[in-house]
């Protein structure tokens, strides 16, 4: 039997100041055992009891790419916004799956959803962009949970504008 690798996730840290840029979302899929959320969250249910949470902007890597530059995609194809990337901030997991966070630098435009994100958006499947600070990172459930502490650590720093 071939086991297959997950396929790495992306990820795009857009900071202003004390705020970075989200994705607020709800998700509730028919059955528990097709919800990553559920798998995320321990729940055993038969089905999806649906799922408020927040993510920052990211994706797939696709083959031939590069994490760096999945991240400058995904944040253009989710936020419309342009920018380069300035660093690597931390590696960690989502989902079961290897990720890579980047901070972002020289961003220029005005995020507006876009996308899959706008094509999939609806009452199960919700998609808000939001500037937040560190103290609202608990309340909006961010996920993974523990890139929380790195991320109000890099906030706490004052990070220039995005």
């Amino acid at each position: 039997m071939i086991e297959h690798m997950p396929i790495p996730r992306a990820v795009a840290v857009v900071v202003d100041g004390p705020r970075v840029l989200i994705i607020k979302r709800f998700l509730r899929l028919g059955r528990s055992e097709a919800c990553p959320m559920c798998e995320a969250y321990g729940e055993r249910g038969p089905m999806c009891p649906g799922h408020h949470y927040a993510v920052l902007p990211g994706g797939h890597v696709e083959e031939g790419e590069t994490a760096a530059a999945a991240a400058l995609r995904e944040l253009h194809e989710e936020t419309t916004l342009e920018g380069r990337v300035d660093r690597l901030l931390w590696t960690g997991w989502h989902n079961r799956r290897p990720a890579s966070y980047f901070l972002m630098a020289d961003v220029t435009g005005t995020p507006v959803l876009s996308g899959a994100e706008t094509a999939e958006h609806g009452a199960d499947n919700s998609f808000e962009l939001m500037w937040v600070t560190a103290d609202e990172f608990d309340e909006l459930n961010l996920h993974p949970g523990d890139i929380r502490a790195p991320l109000a650590a890099l906030l706490g720093h004052g990070v220039g504008p995005a």
